[in-house]
């Protein structure tokens, strides 16, 4: 009864809090990437779109298979230790995937800042030759 119990709460408490935090950092990378991209709100719509949907696949996958590691619980006691482990290791996983998130789009925003630099610098030098 309580691995049972204990599986269910797992799988709805790790999807709960993915959905949450992929909802949080859409809502509030979206102001971040716009910028990183140079106010390009198509580019930016489109690569927190992408973003959300790579977030999704790696943490569910990681909620299902790790569905099946440790013991099931027995007991009261155990089957709170089940899930706290079991609901620790996906919230460090996500914590993880925000960092990596973060990173990605800080070097690519970068990136493709310098190039929007370029086009204006371009696009000034063309004007004053004219």
């Amino acid at each position: 009864m309580y691995a049972l119990t204990s599986y269910c709460a797992y799988l709805l408490i790790s999807i709960a809090l993915t959905v949450w935090v992929a909802r949080t950092l859409s809502r509030n990378g979206y102001v971040f990437l716009t910028e990183c991209f140079g106010h390009d709100q198509l580019l930016a719509a489109s690569t927190n779109h992408l973003l959300v949907v790579g977030f999704y696949l790696i943490n569910l996958g990681w909620i299902l298979l790790t569905l099946r590691f440790g013991t099931p619980p027995e007991t009261a006691l155990q089957a709170v230790q089940f899930l706290s482990s079991k609901v620790g290791i996906v919230v460090v996983a996500l914590g993880l995937m925000h960092f990596f998130n973060m990173n990605a789009i800080a070097k690519f925003g970068r990136k493709v800042g310098e190039w929007f630099r370029e086009e204006r610098w371009a696009a000034r030098a063309a004007g004053a030759e004219a």
